[in-house]
């Protein structure tokens, strides 16, 4: 008899190795998450000190709160970040309605009611992030959107 079972009986193995956590979530989210990774990198390369990824309240969810320091002054930037892996519905920065400005403003007047930051000024900024395939990812920083 030879060695190892039909395929789909009790006791086979499958080949493939076992999905870790990362690998059982929706493509959406991956495509999210890396985007978001591409985008604070991004913030870093730039010299700012990413405070939150995904900060949350009941109101919502702040993508990326950095401080940057430039010419003596601290600015809290609270960014938006939009990813798309094709232009079928338009380029990333496309998806940012005036309703969400309206709530990234909402957004952030929590986040500073609710922690300790103290900055010279604020600033809300978004990166949109373009994963087409076979292509090196494509960032477009857009600094003071709203």
């Amino acid at each position: 008899m030879g060695e190892g079972t039909a395929a789909g009986t009790a006791g086979s193995a499958d080949p493939r190795p076992a999905a870790g956590p990362a690998e059982r979530r929706p493509v959406r989210q991956r495509v999210g998450a890396r985007g978001e990774d591409l985008a604070v990198a991004e913030l870093e390369s730039q010299g700012m000190q990413v405070l939150a990824r995904n900060w949350r309240c009941k109101l919502g969810e702040i993508d990326v709160v950095a401080l940057e320091r430039s010419n003596g002054r601290h600015v809290l930037v609270f960014c938006e970040v939009k990813c798309r892996t094709g232009l079928g519905f338009g380029g990333p920065l496309e998806s940012i309605t005036h309703a969400k400005l309206r709530k990234l403003r909402q957004l952030t007047a929590e986040w500073l009611a609710r922690e300790e930051a103290h900055a010279d000024g604020i600033r809300l900024d978004a990166i949109g992030v373009l994963m087409l395939p076979g292509h090196p990812p494509q960032l477009t920083h857009v600094r003071g959107i709203g």
